[in-house]
């Protein structure tokens, strides 16, 4: 730890020194972050500094918060830690929340609460607001209040030529649309003005069954009929794993194939068990039923994702909509989730998340595929055959659903970060292009899945 003498006082770590490891460690442990230097920001003028000494130095920019979302491996260059930039302020009077660069979204549901108000955030509470914003933001509460990235008023950014900026939609709209969907491409954002929704509550929880005793297809396809007669308030995903048999694991679980649809409607409990009622009927009896009326505060036990570091590959796909249900080809979906499942060559997560409502409706920013009606995503803790036998069995998977593959989320794409194709439609990418080409021209910002 040295205290930079050319980045006005900012704290670095170099390799070998006391704390550079906790300072490149995160969530995410299958991608090793080795920079030549850390920045470990703590305002934007530290990020400033780095950014300054990068361009400088020609070396590439990386950025850290909480490690989730890490595109790849990296070596070398300068990595912008910002995790100690984690301030939330909120402003109940304009329904806003600040949130600093590596605050996590529990925080910001925290901070929010005593005011009768939500973020619109994911569903693990320990993810980086800001990344997760940049990326689009497919929230717990998506069908009704769109992407997270919607709702953004402002962002201040460092760029290239290390200024730092306030952007809005008045102030640049074209940087402003590049910026939100756009990823880490074109900057370090510092801080995100985001709205929030008056909420306290809402039903939710998940519905679990036994896919060794029910024919998961007959799941996929019973959930998908369902969902395609529920309301915007009501937002669901379908849910397929197998836990492995270990001794570490809860004896309940252990080696069970769970396949469960999780839901968050912002209507009365009421209304949510009268949604839910054919769902159930057609569903038949659940291994376990966590649906209930809950505070805002208690979302993320919907679905209960893991808190601890451990190492993954991820992928998704945006699907077309044409013919069946919700405008999905649900034998398609179920075969890829039979690829999956028990037969599979290790463990593989599985996720079907219902898109439309408001996540369809044009917004000034560069959030894709908005006329896709799901995503399905997996992902796949690393095992003995590490990325290369995850990639692999991906491309077998996804080859179920070739036929009506629109593209890839950026906010599920999870190592990798070569492979940008699908992420943008080519209109989306021509701007981003652009942007890039006038915002950073010698590309210091391409650890990620950016456009060049």
């Amino acid at each position: 730890m040295t205290t930079d003498p050319g980045s006005s006082g900012t704290l670095t770590f170099r390799p070998g020194e006391a704390g550079y490891d906790a300072e490149t460690s995160g969530f995410q442990t299958g991608f090793a972050l080795r920079p030549d230097v850390v920045f470990a920001a703590s305002g934007p003028q530290d990020v400033v500094a780095a950014v300054a000494h990068a361009a400088a130095a020609g070396l590439p920019v990386g950025v850290h918060a909480t490690g989730h979302g890490l595109p790849d491996t990296a070596e070398g260059g300068v990595l912008v830690g910002t995790r100690r930039m984690d301030s939330v302020t909120v402003d109940a009077a304009a329904r806003t929340a600040r949130i600093g660069a590596g605050a996590r979204w529990g925080a910001v549901v925290e901070a929010a609460a005593p005011h009768g108000l939500a973020p619109l955030n994911g569903s693990a509470p320990s993810v980086g607001a800001v990344g997760y914003t940049l990326g689009g933001g497919l929230g717990i509460l998506a069908r009704e209040f769109g992407y997270t990235a919607d709702h953004v008023r402002s962002v201040d950014v460092v760029t290239a030529d290390a200024t730092l900026r306030h952007v809005t939609p008045d102030s640049d709209p074209e940087l402003f649309h590049g910026l939100l969907g756009g990823g880490a491409g074109l900057g370090v954002v510092t801080s995100l003005e985001v709205g929030l929704v008056p909420l306290t509550r809402l039903y939710g929880g998940s519905l679990g069954y036994d896919g060794r005793a029910v024919d998961p297809a007959a799941l996929v396809h019973a959930y998908t009929r369902w969902a395609a007669t529920v309301p915007d308030t009501l937002t669901s995903s379908l849910a397929a794993l197998v836990h492995p048999d270990l001794p570490s694991m809860p004896p309940a679980l252990r080696g069970t194939y769970l396949v469960s649809v999780r839901i968050a409607c912002t209507g009365s409990a009421a209304e949510g068990e009268r949604l839910v009622a054919p769902l159930r009927a057609a569903l038949g009896p659940a291994v376990s039923d966590t649906l209930r009326e809950m505070p805002y505060g208690d979302s993320h036990t919907i679905h209960s994702d893991p808190d601890f570091p451990h190492p993954y590959y991820g992928d998704s796909r945006f699907l077309d909509t044409g013919p069946g249900p919700g405008g999905l080809d649900a034998g398609a979906v179920a075969e890829l989730v039979a690829r999956c499942g028990p037969g599979a060559d290790g463990m593989h997560i599985v996720q079907l998340n219902q898109l439309g409502g408001a996540l369809a409706r044009p917004a000034p920013n560069a959030v894709p595929h908005r006329d896709a009606g799901w995503l399905v995503r997996i992902l796949s803790p690393l095992g003995e055959g590490g990325r290369d036998a995850a990639r692999a069995h991906h491309a077998r998977a996804f080859s179920a659903i070739a036929g009506q593959s629109a593209g890839r989320s950026l906010n599920f794409a999870f190592g990798g970060a070569d492979r940008a194709e699908g992420i943008y439609d080519p209109q989306t990418r021509k701007r981003l292009a652009a942007l890039k080409a006038a915002y950073d021209p010698a590309n210091l910002f391409r650890r990620n899945y950016g456009v060049a």
